[in-house]
């Protein structure tokens, strides 16, 4: 007898239901046998062989073998259609996803993000020995190394929770140095008044004194002032995060380098069991489960790599939107392209779907963002938002994180997309001059863009910043 009618599917709505779609039709020729006799000749309940071809989530490996086997089918042909059907679902990222990412993908890691912070507890507990027997320290390593995040994510929250009186501080400030230091900053390598206790000023991305301040004067004003925190009586302490290719430049100015002779924190790739923490630890905390060959591949493919961690970071950002339940896994790692793929992908997947207009004012924007380095690694150019153009950046104004600036972020991202990779060099001139022409307006990117922040990864769902549409080091 025949058992009640199925829900009609949609073999276009998606791989689940396509393979149930297809279960169907093997069903049907093989004469439509009912499912308690189907579950006759396989030994599984007829309710879960009913749910195999009802389209609601893809059924697991053995239910498909097992309903193929009581049609006749071709299980070698089958498994090769669930594989299939298992890859294309795991490519796709979750689109109902309010929960809080464990990862901070190519974004930097800000002092709110200690809680899932993990792999540099050593190289915290260096320096803040180090700071602690000098006024000026600074932190050297390759671009996407962690420095920002090290100091922003690892020693910032330490110092705010320190019980060593020595080195509570008055007050906090970050600065990057940007085109003019002094006039932007000058303010805030003032300490703060009435405090006995110091103002600690981290200076990040100190090679922009040298890429984007085209004053040399202003620069040596610039590294004068933060050296008058070697005044015996100067409640400033200095930090200066720079990459390691730009270091020899800090030579330049020799208060400075004999300063940081015996003040300089190495910032090494991590080894295998900080990366196994890095990747492990984050996910633990948020209640996931990491499989195990997922983490040792990720470790075999990261340990030795210098500049690795922001591509892993944005591989397991992305892994994260791809889960099953609670679990990372591999297969939702490679379909999001994995340590050398992910960025790309999510790149790619962007463009493609821009107009040829808005592609065209991307491209523009991004040369905009980027300074080419002459014998050296490209840098970062933050850009101020009325040089870009307002027309096109109000919707990725919750992309980017930054209130008043458009920027690639470190210059690892940049290597991660074959589309930003080289034509800047070429085209630089040509941008540079691009901008000192009038504005016109540009297209509005479309609203239900979802992968990709231009200058950053996914907006964080803590900060209401909607997954859809939209979602730095």
């Amino acid at each position: 007898m025949a058992g009640r009618p199925e829900s009609p599917l949609d073999p276009s709505a998606g791989p689940a239901q396509r393979l149930a779609f297809e279960l169907r039709k093997l069903r049907a020729e093989a004469g439509s046998p009912t499912y308690r006799a189907m579950a006759a000749r396989t030994g599984h309940g007829a309710s879960t062989l009913s749910e195999a071809a009802a389209g609601e989530r893809l059924p697991t490996l053995p239910v498909v073998l097992a309903y193929v086997e009581a049609c006749g089918g071709d299980a070698e042909e089958w498994e090769e259609r669930w594989r299939q059907a298992a890859a294309e679902e795991a490519a796709e990222p979750r689109s109902d996803d309010a929960a809080e990412p464990p990862y901070r993908g190519l974004a930097r890691y800000e002092p709110d993000d200690a809680a899932w912070f993990f792999g540099r507890d050593q190289l915290i507990d260096d320096l803040l020995h180090l700071t602690a027997h000098h006024r000026i320290t600074a932190v050297v390593g390759a671009s996407g190394s962690g420095k920002s995040s090290l100091l922003r994510a690892g020693l910032i929250p330490r110092l705010r929770s320190t019980d060593n009186p020595d080195l509570r501080p008055a007050a906090l400030r970050v600065i990057t140095p940007g085109a003019h230091p002094l006039p932007d900053h000058g303010r805030r390598l003032v300490p703060k008044e009435g405090e006995e206790a110091d103002t600690w000023l981290v200076v990040d991305q100190m090679e922009e004194l040298y890429t984007l301040c085209a004053d040399p004067a202003e620069r040596t004003r610039f590294i004068d002032r933060l050296l008058n925190a070697q005044a015996p009586d100067s409640r400033l302490r200095v930090l200066i995060a720079v990459r390691a290719d730009f270091f020899g430049h800090l030579a330049d100015r020799r208060p400075l380098a004999d300063a940081l002779r015996d003040a300089t924190l190495l910032v090494p790739p991590m080894n295998r069991d900080e990366l196994r923490e890095a990747i492990v630890k984050p996910a633990q905390a948020a209640r996931l489960i990491v499989e195990r060959t997922l983490t040792a591949r990720i470790i075999d493919e990261v340990d030795g790599e210098p500049g690795a961690l922001p591509l892993m970071s944005h591989a397991l950002l992305e892994t994260w939107h791809r889960r099953k339940g609670r679990a990372l896994s591999l297969t939702a790692y490679e379909a999001a392209g994995g340590i050398h793929g992910a960025v790309a992908r999510t790149a790619e997947d962007l463009y493609t779907d821009l107009s040829p207009d808005q592609a065209a004012c991307a491209r523009r924007i991004l040369l905009r963002l980027v300074t080419p380095g002459e014998g050296a690694q490209d840098t970062r150019r933050p850009a101020p938002r009325e040089e870009l153009g307002d027309s096109h950046l109000r919707h990725y104004r919750r992309r980017t994180g930054a209130a008043g600036e458009g920027a690639t972020g470190h210059s690892r991202r940049q290597h991660g997309a074959p589309r930003t990779r080289s034509p800047h060099r070429r085209l630089a001139p040509a941008a540079e001059m691009d901008r000192r022409r009038p504005r016109t307006p540009a297209p509005a990117p479309p609203a239900h863009r979802s992968r990709l922040q231009l200058a950053d990864s996914r907006p964080r769902s803590r900060r209401a910043l909607p997954r859809h549409p939209a979602r730095r080091r």
